[in-house]
């Protein structure tokens, strides 16, 4: 366990460990990303008991949670997961002090890992972002009001074609098949329609 003690591998464990734990915040449920924040934080704690680090630089660490967090919950949030980037960068860096200098990581390492720790970071939330507000393709609620052609004759069953595709369908008056129909409600997979009598 000796190398964990470099501060260049330990350096590199909690980099890995806090993205891991920012993506099980971005997308819960998984269990990977959980596993394996668990583990690389449990090292890179290992490595920070028994070496000196900067107190600010940790607080740093923990206060780029508050920025993400925020910037996860709504879109548009982009400069919230910047400053929680630049915080995470800085506490991450400068966590080891050294003897001589500020810093015991090697500067290009940092730099390295820091571009692509932010970049993946900025790619993978905006990610998950959109997809958690993109509107479901199947979404039946998203049906109602639309206008579409019965397909047979539509009374206690049937079928219409709406959106582009096949819908078993009801309705509360007996429609022909080949008329123009409007999907009204749903009723679970099932849509309710009305024979569209508007003029174009």
């Amino acid at each position: 366990m000796d190398f964990l003690l470099e501060p260049n591998v330990a350096y590199l464990i909690l980099v890995a460990g806090v993205m891991l734990a920012f993506m099980s915040i971005v997308s819960p449920g998984t269990g990977l990303f959980e596993v394996g924040a668990f583990f690389c934080l449990m090292l890179a704690g290992y490595a920070v008991y028994n070496l000196s680090f900067n107190w600010w630089a940790l607080v740093l660490l923990v206060v780029s949670l508050v920025p993400f967090i925020y910037a996860i919950q709504k879109p548009k949030r982009e400069l919230f997961l910047v400053l929680s980037i630049v915080l995470l960068t800085v506490g991450s860096v400068f966590l080891f002090p050294h003897t001589e200098g500020i810093m015991a990581v090697n500067p290009l390492l940092a730099i390295i890992t820091s571009l692509l720790m932010a970049v993946f970071l900025w790619v993978a939330v905006r990610k998950s972002m959109e997809a958690a507000t993109i509107r479901p393709s199947h979404d039946l609620d998203a049906l109602v009001g639309k206008i579409g052609e019965a397909r047979t004759q539509v009374l206690d069953d049937g079928s219409v074609q709406v959106g582009g595709e096949l819908w078993s369908a009801r309705s509360e008056t007996s429609i022909p098949a080949g008329s123009s129909i409007r999907v009204v409600r749903r009723d679970g997979f099932v849509v309710i329609v009305e024979p569209n009598n508007t003029k174009s």
